[in-house]
């Protein structure tokens, strides 16, 4: 009696600020995927992402979840982290081989969170995602090449993000506080509440590795703010034409008269912040991306990176999404 065929799985993979997130699927989807979740972040260093250290977390729980499905192979995988696009040379380099012999995983794509929050938003249909967290990317495709607008950081741009709205609401907390013009009399007792006095906060702030964090823990008090503070509510609106302006710039072209099937999907925690910000940013999106839809974000970058490494598993298929050196690379692929 011949042996049981070992069922095929496909692996995703979301590494980012929080820790490292997995998840083992069959690849016709046919039961629910089983996760697992390493807490501890994949380091960055001198020489950007450290490939060895996403390995010495991810292996390990790999191996866990296939003996939880009792028997089975990796047949594709899809690695999506933060930083991909300009730190993941390392991993570009080094995890190819180091699956290929520690899986057997022959079919894989390294992916940008950006492109992973894609795919987990639209799947693999044309259109534009836009990405708020503590900073903030809008990514967009017609299916031949791609997109970007921002995602520079908190120094150079990520306009309209968590750390920009934190950073704007303190700014105008320490303007009440010297008594200048746009300042907040609310913003700087929600500070003071927060953080303590405010002539502390630049000795809090400034020392931190974290400050994009830091800041961004802010913008939920900017949002509580905004219903009855003008200062807070003018944050936002601005937040919101920033965010649309992205949008804008990476949004594909209409083709024809209708522009139905060109949708902006939301996504990212940003945006649980809900009406203070959202209500500006439908109205910015209705006027800077007039040809397109706002729709609900379908899944999440692990849903995404889920999505990516199924249509890697079948046969004949591959991802319809574009190729991309550092965004969406694919060894061996075109």
């Amino acid at each position: 009696m011949s042996a049981p065929v070992p069922d095929a799985y496909v692996l995703g993979v979301d590494s980012g600020g929080s820790g490292l997130r997995l998840a083992l699927r069959t690849v016709d989807g046919d039961r629910p995927a089983l996760m697992s979740v390493c807490a501890e972040p994949v380091r960055t260093g001198a020489d950007g992402i450290d490939a060895a250290h996403l390995l010495e977390q991810l292996l390990p729980a790999v191996r866990e979840l296939l003996e939880r499905v009792g028997q089975g192979t990796v047949a594709a995988a899809a690695i999506g982290a933060a930083g991909m696009a300009t730190l993941g040379g390392q991993l570009r380099e080094q995890l190819p081989p180091a699956l290929a012999q520690a899986l057997g995983v022959r079919r894989l794509a390294l992916a940008a969170d950006a492109v992973t929050a894609y795919a987990g938003a639209l799947g693999q249909r044309p259109g534009a995602v836009v990405a708020g967290g503590t900073g903030m990317i809008a990514l967009g495709t017609d299916l031949t090449a791609w997109r970007r607008a921002d995602g520079w950081g908190h120094l150079l741009g990520d306009s309209g993000g968590g750390a920009w709205i934190g950073r704007a609401g303190l700014d105008a907390a320490m303007r009440a506080h010297d008594g200048r013009r746009g300042g907040s009399a609310a913003l700087l007792a929600r500070a003071e509440a927060a953080f303590g006095p405010p002539t502390g906060i630049p000795g809090l702030l400034y020392p931190r590795t974290d400050r994009p964090a830091l800041l961004a823990s802010f913008a939920p008090e900017v949002g509580a703010c905004a219903v009855e503070d003008d200062v807070a509510a003018r944050i936002l609106r601005e937040a919101a034409s920033h965010i649309a302006e992205a949008a804008a710039a990476v949004c594909p072209a209409a083709e024809g008269p209708r522009s139905d099937g060109l949708e902006v999907a939301l996504t990212g925690g940003l945006f649980r912040m809900g009406e203070p910000l959202l209500g500006p940013l439908h109205h910015e999106l209705a006027e800077q991306v007039p040809q397109a839809r706002v729709v609900p974000a379908a899944g999440d970058p692990l849903h995404g990176a889920l999505e990516i490494a199924r249509a890697l598993a079948v046969p004949g298929e591959g991802p319809r999404l574009p190729p991309h050196p550092t965004l969406l690379f694919v060894p061996g692929g075109t």
